[in-house]
């Protein structure tokens, strides 16, 4: 794939090469040990109300609130319950999971725009740029910075030069 991604670069360009690396779910240049998936692709198929609307509510607004205390609100279940039902139905924490919503909201930004990480990470609900990082480090084993070097080029450019 990374040898795909390098030709799809030197014939077409690195926009392209980066839109294909999104579609295939794909670093430009990989990490070693990188997750290679999206977390609105990974969830089960099985998920039921009222855990699909709180499932739904975190993808469609990854920076609103979603403590434990206000996702039980909004599914009309006590925290305990949504805690073992969401665990039962998703295979995950509610925290784990909107961690790893954030942080795929925030992968797309710093793919897609040259918007400043601490600016990323106000708008992905990370509240600093260091909780961000932190984030980054536990699921994807980079850091912002570096996942944004990493998916701007396949270095072909670079190494042409």
């Amino acid at each position: 794939m990374d040898l795909a991604l390098a030709l799809v670069e030197e014939d077409h360009g690195p926009e392209v090469a980066r839109t294909v690396a999104r579609w295939t779910v794909m670093f430009m240049q990989r990490p070693g040990g990188q997750s290679q998936f999206s977390e609105r692709l990974a969830l089960p198929a099985g998920v039921a109300a009222p855990i699909r609307e709180v499932l739904d509510g975190i993808v469609a607004e990854p920076a609103d609130d979603h403590r434990l205390a206000e996702l039980a609100r909004r599914a009309a279940l006590s925290e305990r319950h949504l805690r073992r039902v969401f665990a039962e139905q998703t295979k995950t924490t509610p925290a784990r999971f909107v961690e790893r919503v954030r942080v795929e909201a925030a992968r797309e930004l710093l793919e897609g725009t040259s918007t400043p990480v601490d600016a990323v990470a106000e708008r992905c609900g990370f509240g600093s740029p260091e909780t961000m990082r932190r984030a980054f480090l536990r699921v994807l084993g980079v850091g912002p910075a570096d996942y944004r070097a990493r998916f701007r080029t396949t270095r072909l450019q670079e190494s042409a030069a």
